[in-house]
């Protein structure tokens, strides 16, 4: 399995708009083969943040993920909405 933390900090005044666009991945996401996981979470103490937690069956599922149309569309619409993009490939230490 992989997970992915994925922390993403909207440029000022871009919250709302970067909020819509991740919101657009989750359904789509989820509905993928091999997605065990796909979670959107905003910060309590930093407006503007936003984390994915994402886990995934094996690094082939994790491929045809960032292939897949939706994908690619939310990466080119939030191309500009962000100032931070901050992506953690993870293994579980332990149980």
């Amino acid at each position: 399995m992989i997970t992915i933390n994925a922390i993403l900090k909207a440029k000022p005044d871009k919250e709302s708009l970067l909020l819509e666009e991740l919101k657009k991945m989750v359904h789509p996401s989820c509905n993928e083969e091999g997605c065990i996981e796909y979670r959107l979470h905003k910060s309590l103490q930093d407006s503007g943040t936003f984390v994915l937690y994402e886990t995934w069956e094996n690094e082939e599922a994790l491929r045809l993920h960032v292939e897949t149309d939706h994908y690619k569309s939310y990466r080119k619409n939030i191309a500009n909405l962000l100032d931070v993009r901050e992506v953690y490939r993870l293994e579980e230490v332990l149980p």
